[in-house]
């Protein structure tokens, strides 16, 4: 009797432990879920070479520094008029399964070259009319206004496919935070960049169309915190290289600039998760 006491006791503590994990397990099942985030995001990049090539000129600027261009907080972050106008970021996911989620997100940087910065340009320009007309080899030159303005302000636009995991960082049975949950995030992306570039080179009219103009790929981390399973807040660190081979530039059709260059973004973001 005493020993069928004890079994009974073990199997008791078996199936409620089980019964525990499942309803943990199934509370967080994130299958079939959506995801809607929107926040803004700080950005960095490498320096990079910035080659111009037209029909009366081709040369190369060496290792041109730029910075971008976060707009001071205010009310416009929440103004539904006026929420594009900062850096921000978009994104729209889908759970595959509980931890895999493919999403789709537009990231809004912008990229500033410092002007009157001093680089050295290898090349040569003819028939703008300017005292800038000449043959150029590795020699310095001074970036300013009536040379060349160069901005992706409208803006460096990354749009991106992304598999992302999610991971609970905290077993609810372990470290009981009601109502919240601690999760891991990491993924990696790809997609194009369609940018308004803002050029002015030396005399000529500027093209500022939207315009595809390469492509990116990235890598991203973040930790997410989710409040009463449907909503959250996430940081994330997002790093990537970006090749941009075709940037209008002036108002002549095969006149083009081309650059490459490392990026990193720190993102903080807002969303809710449901199931349909």
């Amino acid at each position: 009797m005493r020993k069928l006491l004890l079994v009974s006791i073990f199997a008791i503590q078996a199936v409620t432990g089980f019964s525990q994990s499942y309803d943990y397990l199934k509370s967080h099942n994130n299958k079939g879920k959506i995801f809607i985030s929107w926040g803004w995001n700080q950005s960095a990049y490498t320096h990079s070479d910035i080659r111009f090539k037209g029909n009366e000129y081709d040369f190369k600027l060496k290792g041109v520094v730029a910075k971008d261009r976060q707009t001071p907080f205010t009310l416009r972050y929440l103004n539904p008029s006026k929420m594009t106008i900062p850096q921000y970021n978009f994104r729209i996911g889908y759970f595959i399964n509980s931890k895999y989620s493919i999403s789709f997100g537009f990231d809004h940087m912008k990229y500033v070259m410092q002007q009157d910065q001093t680089v050295n340009i290898n090349g040569h320009i003819a028939g703008s009319g300017t005292d800038y007309d000449g043959t150029y080899n590795n020699e310095p030159i001074k970036l300013t206004g009536d040379f060349l303005k160069f901005e992706h302000t409208n803006g460096l636009n990354y749009l991106n496919l992304e598999l992302r995991r999610m991971d609970n960082l905290f077993d609810q049975r372990a470290l009981k935070i009601k109502n919240i949950d601690i999760n891991l995030i990491e993924g990696v992306g790809a997609g194009l960049l369609y940018p308004k570039s803002d050029v002015t080179l030396l005399n000529y009219e500027r093209n500022d169309q939207w315009h595809v103009a390469g492509y990116g790929v990235n890598l991203v981390a973040g930790l997410n915190v989710t409040f009463f399973k449907h909503f959250f807040i996430q940081g994330e660190m997002k790093g990537g290289y970006i090749n941009m081979p075709d940037i209008l530039t002036t108002h002549f059709v095969d006149d083009r600039a081309s650059q490459h260059f490392f990026f990193a973004q720190g993102n903080v973001n807002f969303g809710v998760i449901f199931k349909l």
